[in-house]
Order: structure tokens, then C-alpha cells, then sequence
């Protein structure tokens, strides 16, 4: 089985990919090693589990693996593992002309991704994307982490900022308990316009706004012009 770290298995029924160059940057000569930052960013975002209790936590969940995609804890605190996440697109996005790869169709293909425990949901998406050279926007996906509890099942929108492998970690290797879906963001109903469209539509908003604003104009003009009128012959001296 591959490592996660060596390229696209396209035979295998699972996908492996690992985005190296974005997942794992080296960081600039004069600053902070890319360890040491993650390291910061890890306890500011996990601030609520010791580095024990993340020892404790890898070395259990590694024991309940039983497709051998385990976690490995680095000694700066990080550890890296495999998500999988499921592809539940309405329709097949647009991809790169001639890219030679397989592209995500709305059949529910499942990828398995190598990634750290500093990655968040939104590089997680980027990496979807780009291992099928997607060119749509990312911001036109979501993520969702899919539970089962008492025969019931729950869909949670994840915020970019959260960490897919976190969450795996926590909840253990079991998709029937926690399970990753990428979807497109549902489709607003002026999505389906054209922008000269819009811009139509804008106008005759416009229009129709004034027309309405020239006519409350006129009632309260009118109702104004009654109330001085009755003023007056109230006030009317004798």
C-alpha cells in the first residue's frame, strides 16, 4: 500500500494524495522553521489537548485501524494520517483541457488523502481540486462531516479554519461514526442568471423603487394638504 506521500495511484479503487508543496512548505531562510510554526499554530487552535493526551489518543486510534492507514506523531507534536472523503457533486466540474486525469463525477467516488494535523478544511478542498486539476473555485465547495448516532444521520457544514484530521482523530478510524463529504455550495436562485441579467433585473428594481417612493410621496403630500386644509377651518376665526 502506498505511503500516501508518492504520486496518484489512478488503478486503485482509493485515491492517494498528498499535496507536498502546499501541505508541507519549507519555511524562508530568517524565519521560524515550518515545525516550530506549526507547532504555535497547533496549540493555538488544539490549545485543549496536551501533547500527552494526543500521544494517547494516536496510540489508540492507531490500534483500532484495521485498513493500516495509521497516524504517526512527529516529535514537535504533529502528526499526520488519512482522511477519506467522499465526492457527492451534482455534476462533474470543469477541469483543465487535456489534464489526463480522472474527473470527479457525481457518482460518490472516495479519495483518501494524506495530510497533517495543521491542515484545515479550506487546504483540504484545494487539495481535492488540485489532484484533479480542477479549475472551478474553490469557494464554490464545502466540506461536510457526515455522523451517525442512534440510527440517525448528520450533515455538518466545516468552517475552512477546522481540521479534518482532528476531527478523525477524535471520533477514531470508523467512517460509520464520522465521515467526510465534498459538495458543491448550494445554487442560489440568481446564480442561474447571466450578469448582464442581473444587471437587468437591477434596473428594473431601480425603476420600479422610484416609482414607488414618487408615489408614497404624492399620498402623503396629498394627506398633508387635507390636514392643513382641516386645520385651517378649525382655527377659522369667527
Amino acid at each position: 500500500m502506498s505511503s500516501g506521500y508518492s504520486s496518484l495511484e489512478e488503478d486503485a479503487e482509493d485515491f492517494f494524495f498528498t499535496a507536498r508543496t502546499s501541505f508541507f512548505r519549507r519555511a524562508p531562510q530568517g524565519k521560524p522553521r515550518s515545525g516550530q510554526q506549526d507547532v504555535e499554530k497547533e496549540k493555538e487552535t488544539h490549545s485543549y489537548l496536551s501533547k500527552e493526551e494526543i500521544k494517547e489518543k494516536v496510540h489508540k486510534y492507531n490500534l483500532a485501524v484495521t485498513d493500516k492507514l495509521k497516524m504517526t506523531l512527529n516529535s514537535n507534536g504533529i502528526y499526520t494520517g488519512f482522511i477519506k472523503v467522499q465526492m457527492e457533486l451534482c455534476k462533474p466540474p470543469q477541469t483543465s483541457p487535456n489534464s489526463g486525469k480522472l474527473s470527479p463525477s457525481s457518482n460518490s467516488c472516495m479519495n483518501t488523502l494524506h495530510i497533517s494535523s495543521t491542515n484545515t478544511v479550506g487546504e483540504v478542498i484545494e487539495a481535492l481540486l488540485k489532484k484533479f486539476l480542477v479549475t472551478e473555485s474553490p469557494a464554490k465547495f464545502a466540506l461536510y462531516k457526515r455522523c451517525h448516532r442512534e440510527d440517525q444521520v448528520y450533515a455538518c457544514k466545516l468552517s475552512d479554519r477546522e481540521h479534518p484530521l482532528y476531527l478523525r482523530l477524535v471520533a477514531g478510524p470508523r467512517t460509520d461514526t464520522l465521515s467526510f463529504v465534498l459538495r458543491e455550495h448550494e445554487i442560489g436562485e440568481w446564480e442561474a442568471f447571466s450578469l448582464p441579467e442581473l444587471q437587468n433585473f437591477l434596473r428594473i428594481l431601480d425603476k420600479e423603487e422610484d416609482e414607488q417612493l414618487q408615489n408614497l410621496k404624492r399620498r402623503y403630500t396629498a394627506y398633508r394638504h387635507k390636514l392643513e386644509e382641516a386645520l385651517r377651518e378649525v382655527w377659522k376665526p369667527d
